[in-house]
């Protein structure tokens, strides 16, 4: 479940590491895909998103609630 962009849906690649004498060993490439809280439809969701999404602005950031903003809502 980790291992995929919930955004752009990049997922993991596989394939084969070729050595100089041609012997081939089996390798996973997985993209940099963080964790994050993010705004969707109004409200604050965690996601897997991976780090060009991020960067390329896709998604915006939620950001957490801090000790002031609890206190003004009370």
């Amino acid at each position: 479940m980790g291992k995929f962009c919930e955004i752009c849906g990049k997922g993991t690649l596989n394939g084969n590491l070729v050595s100089h004498s041609n012997r081939k060993t089996h390798t996973i490439w997985a993209p940099n895909v963080q964790n994050v809280r993010v705004m969707v439809n109004g409200a604050s969701k965690r996601m897997n998103v991976c780090t060009a999404c991020l960067r390329s602005g896709k998604v915006q950031r939620a950001l957490p609630k801090t000790h002031a903003t609890l206190e003004a809502e009370a």
